[in-house]
């Protein structure tokens, strides 16, 4: 027996427990309107790709239709991701298939190679999965059942490998909408070299895990035997991963350096530039899985066409049902029914769509929007110990503003500089605060870095109105113990000069479009907020002279 599938038996619980996914109910496939079948696809390399296809019941085998496509490393016919799958059909669990289906188009499921029922060797979106992407398009495209128009959907990996798609242009990609996907693999377990923490659900929110033990949970899925009723050629492929695949992949996954070979390979952001294949793209501020980071980049990036995005408070998800608005799924099937089916509709809603932390939705035609300035203000210098675990205000420098004198509204990523003197082994974070009058202080957003003489920190994405009265806080630690794993340097960081750098909307906002709070939203109002003594208040004030809204166009 393969030693990867047996540990896959073996530990299977433990994921559970670690929290790959919390357990769901799998749809039963014969209750939706779909035929299955499955076929192999042979990619250039010889590797052998297994898709499950569904076609809307009543339909003849040779109707042509638009298609829409996953490219997925979680579709195990035995489990998506650790949850047993245990009826007969493909695992389809949180993706569209049955408003696609129901719509007229033919939905395929594609394995990764090393993944369900695929042969060969991952290598966690590098030249084997790219062209894994490219030639299950191609192949969607070709089919005589298929009018030539794919269109590719995906949250979280599913999402990258949609981006993976639209970063090789193959033949027949009409659209994509990737939601919550990685662009930058590098950032989604590290920052700055810095290894973030994956929560443990269901057991626990909090960050448990280090970034460097995801490629273990990724080969413990890619060894997922088959089930009972699958084919010989399937039940083979599900555990042929080879021992030195497995070292190899655990070593690239685990590498802390940016500028190794292995991850420039993999950052899709300038393979993304100038791009024109209409994108749906959604992400969340409060996801701390795939993070508010890169994927501004591409957005930023991104080349004429009709492109639309949904920013906003909720967590790693689509926004099928977790957003708190009901429009998604009406504006992602009119979406892919005007590019890739060709009909003559209207995608409604506005270009970009941003929930605000205050809960407000509004419209925007860029974001950050074209009125954001970058407004900069010093905060104070002194010394942190670098130690991690216990909390204790040796590790913290604070620095406050005044009760804000108008109201403000922060849109896009902040930045700090800061000049440092202490060893490469410690780490500098900076953590922004918005602080009520009563001195109850919740998260903004936060970034770290390793200290060098100059470290350069830039904190994660957000949307954020900051009311008059309120004060802004900045607090310059060692690092969040639930956010990244750091070995403690134990020794005094000293902090000679930092200055930081807020993205402001120079015009006021109203929000104009319907909406509602996500249970994300609720969850961080609750969880991130502490409460700031008048001491500390009275003692970190710095002038920080933030500018009024300004008039005129934004």
């Amino acid at each position: 027996m393969n030693v990867g599938a047996a540990l896959s038996r073996v530990l299977v619980g433990v994921l559970l427990l670690l929290g790959v996914v919390a357990p769901v109910s799998a749809a039963d496939p014969a209750a939706l309107p779909f035929t299955w079948s499955q076929s192999y696809i042979t990619a250039p390399d010889g590797t052998r790709l297994h898709a499950d296809i569904m076609r809307p019941r009543g339909i003849s085998q040779d109707t042509r239709t638009p298609v829409v496509l996953t490219v997925s490393p979680y579709r195990s016919h035995l489990a998506y991701l650790s949850i047993p799958h245990l009826a007969d059909g493909p695992s389809i669990d949180f993706l569209p298939v049955d408003m696609f289906l129901r719509a007229g188009y033919t939905y395929v499921i594609v394995d990764l190679r090393g993944f369900g029922g695929s042969s060969g060797c991952p290598d966690y979106g590098g030249p084997g999965e790219r062209s894994d992407v490219t030639s299950a398009v191609e192949w969607a495209a070709s089919q005589p059942w298929s009018t030539g128009k794919v269109g590719m959907v995906g949250v979280s990996y599913e999402g990258w490998t949609a981006m993976m798609g639209l970063a090789g242009k193959p033949k027949g990609l009409a659209a994509v909408g990737s939601f919550a996907s990685a662009v930058d693999p590098y950032t989604y377990l590290y920052m700055q070299g810095v290894s973030w923490k994956f929560s443990g659900k269901p057991v626990i929110d909090r960050g448990i895990r280090p970034a460097d033990q995801v490629g273990l949970e990724h080969l413990l899925i890619a060894s997922t035997p088959g089930r009972w009723d699958d084919s010989p050629e399937y039940q083979a492929n599900a555990v042929q991963m080879s021992p030195q695949c497995y070292a190899q992949y655990a070593a690239n996954t685990a590498d802390h350096n940016v500028n190794s070979e292995f991850w420039r390979d993999r950052n899709l952001v300038d393979k993304l530039r100038g791009n024109t294949i209409p994108l749906f793209l959604a992400q969340g501020f409060l996801d701390y899985n795939t993070r508010a980071y890169r994927v501004f980049d591409v957005w930023d990036a991104l080349g004429p066409g009709e492109h639309r995005a949904w920013f906003g408070q909720w967590s790693h998800s689509d926004c099928h049902e977790k957003c708190g608005t009901p429009n998604f799924d009406a504006e992602l099937l009119a979406f892919f029914d005007r590019h890739v089916a060709g009909r003559d509709v209207e995608v409604p809603g506005p270009r970009v769509r941003v929930g605000q932390y205050d809960g407000g939705w509004r419209s925007e035609s860029a974001w950050p929007p074209k009125d954001m300035r970058r407004i900069s203000v010093d905060l104070r210098p002194g010394v942190y110990t670098d130690r991690g675990i216990v909390p204790g205000p040796d590790r913290e420098i604070w620095s406050v503003s005044e009760p804000l004198a108008q109201d403000q509204h922060l849109a896009g990523a902040p930045t700090a500089s800061l000049r440092l003197v202490g060893p490469p082994t410690a780490t500098v974070t900076v953590e922004l605060y918005d602080i009520a009058p009563d001195g109850r202080a919740t998260i903004i957003t936060r970034g770290i870095a390793p200290v060098s003489e100059t470290a350069e920190v830039r904190m994660l994405a957000q949307d954020w109105p900051l009311s008059a009265g309120h004060r802004i806080g900045a607090m310059i630690t060692d690092v969040i113990d639930d956010v990244w794993s750091h070995t403690p340097a134990n020794t005094a960081v000293t902090v000679t000069a930092a200055r930081l750098d807020l993205p402001l909307l120079g015009a006021p906002r109203q929000p104009d479009l319907t909406g509602g709070v996500s249970e994300a939203l609720v969850k961080w109002r609750a969880e991130k907020t502490i409460t700031l003594g008048p001491g500390l208040l009275n003692n970190a004030t710095v002038p920080m002279n933030l500018p009024p809204y300004e008039t005129g166009d934004r």
